[in-house]
């Protein structure tokens, strides 16, 4: 079996974000890109899978939406363990236009296991995952918070209100993974580095699909108001406050 998992490449977290162009645009310059959390944590799932013997999994490839200049992060799965990449080389338009092109390069060649992160940490759409599949026509499980192999066959484990759920699914199929599906993020050890620059990747050019969405502009959260201190003695001032003002109760 194989699994492809898809990778964004997003801003780290720590990043000050500047709107350009009328709050029309991300100011790109200086921004640290890294691997999308989500995504990151799929990628170390399907590399533990891959080195299990057991599950049958023979390997793992990172698939990617962007132009040259998000090959560091490429790169970085690569040294991570992923056996192989492929990059789509396109600007990533909107969620409907990535999806199509990963859609595309999968058909390509036979994948059992597509994984998607839940979503990105720059957009948070939520939407790509589900739309490979429907491009694909393959089921999709979301919601994944674990994945394992028992006896040639996928199982997940979802998360749901109240509890946990198991689904056995037959592959082909897409997981949108969340939190639990790995631990912690896998560390590119050094050997990994240095291999990393031998490993393949595959460029393909974009397919012709029409973008859905447009951003029409940006704004950043309000600041935060000054706290109020309530005497611990003036429990009925506190009270008022959080009914009247905060409107929280």
């Amino acid at each position: 079996m194989k699994i492809l998992v898809c990778i964004s490449n997003v801003p780290d977290t720590t990043t000050r974000i500047k709107f350009v162009e009328g709050n029309a645009t991300i100011d790109t310059a200086g921004i640290q890109w890294v691997i999308n959390p989500w995504d990151e944590l799929s990628l170390t799932r399907a590399l533990e899978l891959r080195d299990d013997p057991t599950t049958g999994i023979k390997s793992v490839t990172a698939v990617h939406v962007g132009t040259a200049a998000s090959e560091p992060t490429i790169r970085k799965a690569l040294a991570i363990g992923a056996d192989d990449a492929i990059r789509v080389n396109a600007e990533p338009q909107d969620a409907y236009f990535v999806a199509a092109q990963i859609a595309e390069a999968a058909g390509k060649d036979r994948f059992d296991i597509i994984m998607c992160g839940i979503e990105s940490s720059d957009f948070n759409g939520s939407a790509v995952g589900g739309m490979i599949a429907e491009f694909l026509g393959i089921p999709s499980v979301s919601s994944v918070s674990g994945l394992k192999i028992a006896n040639g066959l996928p199982v997940l484990t979802r998360e749901i209100d109240g509890g946990k759920e198991i689904v056995n699914v037959t592959a082909p199929f897409v997981a949108i993974v969340q939190k639990g599906i790995a631990k912690e993020p896998r560390i590119a050890a050094m050997r990994g580095i240095m291999l990393a620059r031998t490993k393949p990747v595959k460029v393909l050019e974009p397919v012709s699909a029409e973008k859905l969405t447009e951003i029409a502009g940006f704004e950043k959260p309000l600041p935060r108001a000054a706290c109020r201190y309530v005497d611990a003695d003036n429990p009925a001032l506190l009270i008022d406050l959080l009914i009247n003002e905060a409107k929280v109760i």
